[in-house]
């Protein structure tokens, strides 16, 4: 018989009463370390104090309107998003892959709008994850997410992640846009180098292809930049945001140039829940915090306290691990060993990390994450791997 939850889900048996910080906390008081945030969703831990007051002063006046009227916490926080990015003018959903959505639709309505109709395709990269609607997972491609599914939305084309070469002989005055992560994620904690990105806008630029960036997990303040693309000295025409900027609560935005938003007009895209009120109080307060140069700073030194003990923790077990990768506290550690075996191994010394595509475990702890907590998360990590050797 089949669950009353629809079983889409591999769920492991634990389940979270309450948190703290860095920690989640079951109902009978085990206490973990969680160095997976929801999955770089609680940028700042588990009820984190000045969010709760946030959320609950707003719940206690108004939770939703409809978006035919104005609503002045949605306002606000794309005046924030507006000032500390590229961008000039932002939508709001409630999630990352309703952002895919909106940033395909944006690029393909974009040379509707410059009467090039037929400029449709989009170049994307393997190993990508955008979401997983219809229009996500045809961006992405991969047979683990499209088989069954189809047909899927046409105009997609997926490239070798990092090929240089191949977009340059694929990317030409037909090409719709370029949709990229920066990092991926799900991908396997895979970075793009400065010049990569470098390289990838002056494509654009040179066909007049639209630059869509995926900053949906290594945004918001994850890399120790408030988005990852900073450090490359780029902009891209349209951002992907979602997870980290609600903080926990379900909140994404797509941030563009007024250009790349000219075709979007009144009734051209909308959202029932997507900028109401509660989302939008909370996520000002994200960004308020999370902008903050000393706020930044300090992830990019707890970065490299992480890193340098994360590289002791590959020494020390050379049969279980190959390297470490990412930036800031987006973390990937290679694994000799099945990384899903020590994700397992983790929860038998109560530490929280998420598996990966290309054999890595992702570490993407509160971005708020103590000293104290990053020397016990390594030590927990060492016994788990322990138990791994040989």
């Amino acid at each position: 018989m089949i669950s009353h939850v629809l079983p889409t889900y591999n769920r492991f048996p634990i389940a979270f009463d309450r948190g703290e910080g860095s920690w989640a906390i079951t109902a009978d008081g085990t206490r973990y370390l969680d160095l997976g945030a929801g999955i770089a969703v609680n940028v700042l831990g588990h009820a984190n104090p000045d969010l709760v007051a946030t959320l609950t002063e707003q719940a206690g006046r108004i939770w939703h309107v409809s978006n035919i009227y104005n609503i002045p916490q949605q306002e606000h926080l794309a005046d924030l998003l507006v000032e500390h990015s590229f961008a000039d003018t932002v939508f709001f959903t409630n999630s990352g892959t309703e952002a895919a959505e909106l940033a395909i639709k944006m690029a393909r309505k974009y040379w509707d709008h410059e009467g090039q109709p037929d400029r449709i395709e989009i170049l994307t990269f393997e190993g990508a994850f955008h979401g997983r609607s219809t229009g996500a997972i045809a961006a992405a491609g991969s047979e683990k997410m499209v088989k069954g599914f189809g047909p899927l939305m046409p105009g997609f084309r997926q490239l070798p992640f990092g090929d240089m070469a191949a977009l340059k002989a694929a990317i030409s005055d037909k090409t719709c846009a370029v949709m990229i992560e920066p990092i991926q994620g799900e991908g396997g904690i895979r970075p793009l180098t400065d010049d990569e990105l470098r390289e990838v806008r002056g494509l654009c630029d040179q066909t007049g292809a639209l630059l869509i960036l995926d900053e949906v997990q290594c945004g918001m303040g994850r890399t120790g930049r408030l988005f990852a693309h900073e450090f490359a000295g780029i902009t891209p025409d349209i951002m992907m945001v979602a997870k980290g900027i609600g903080g926990g609560f379900p909140l994404g935005a797509v941030l563009a140039t007024e250009k790349a938003a000219a075709g979007m007009v009144a009734g051209t895209h909308g959202s029932t829940y997507g900028g109401n009120p509660l989302g939008c109080a909370v996520g000002a307060k994200v960004m308020q915090i999370v902008s903050d140069p000393a706020f930044l700073a300090e992830v990019s030194r707890k970065a490299g306290l992480f890193r340098q003990r994360l590289e002791g923790l590959v020494a020390a077990h050379p049969e279980v691990f190959e390297s470490v990768r990412g930036q800031g506290l987006m973390l990937g550690l290679k694994c000799k060993v099945a990384p899903g075996d020590m994700v397992k191994a983790g929860h038998d010394q109560h530490v929280l990390t998420i598996a990966a595509a290309d054999n890595t475990l992702r570490l993407l702890p509160p971005l708020n994450i103590s000293d104290e907590d990053i020397a016990e998360a390594v030590a927990r990590l060492d016994r788990a791997a322990g138990s791994l050797d040989g």
